[in-house]
């Protein structure tokens, strides 16, 4: 058992457009070398752009909705039990959820070759808050998986 104390969660700070922490969370997770200020411009022009596609009102809910539409409800995880390894279904707590949510949209964004970022991140919101593209997919994928290891499911807890 380890002798340490337990990890407090940072707060996460809203951003300075909307006052949102989901989109403070989206601008943390594209930053890359320090460069948030890049990173806020890359966010709030996605957000913007997959407003204007989608002919609705408040970019923030449509964000919402696109990530609610890719967050898992159960993933696998390992675990060694007599000398065998078994992918036991568990439930994905919300921060988690959100996180996964958000890193699969921005990997997926930039594998869209020969688009800019912004553009690509927008592509992946209209994708996710219509129920499709890759990061759903990558969703049910996860979800597949879980089900089909159901039958180890009681190994999951203690």
């Amino acid at each position: 058992m380890s002798r340490r104390h337990r990890m407090q969660k940072r707060e996460i700070a809203p951003d300075s457009r909307f006052q949102s922490k989901l989109v403070g969370q989206l601008v943390n997770m594209v930053t890359r070398c320090g460069k948030k200020s890049l990173a806020r411009r890359l966010v709030y022009s996605a957000i913007e752009k997959a407003s204007e596609k989608l002919g609705k009102g408040d970019p923030v809910e449509i964000l919402l909705t696109a990530s609610e539409n890719v967050r898992p409800k159960l993933e696998v995880k390992s675990r060694r039990i007599g000398g065998a390894t078994y992918q036991v279904p568990v439930e994905v707590p919300y921060e988690r959820q959100q996180a996964l949510a958000f890193r699969w949209m921005i990997s997926f964004a930039k594998g869209r070759k020969g688009l800019p970022m912004d553009e690509a991140l927008a592509g992946e919101i209209v994708d996710a808050y219509g129920n499709g593209g890759a990061a759903v997919k990558k969703r049910e994928d996860v979800h597949k998986m879980a089900q089909a290891n159901r039958a180890f499911a009681h190994f999951s807890s203690w």
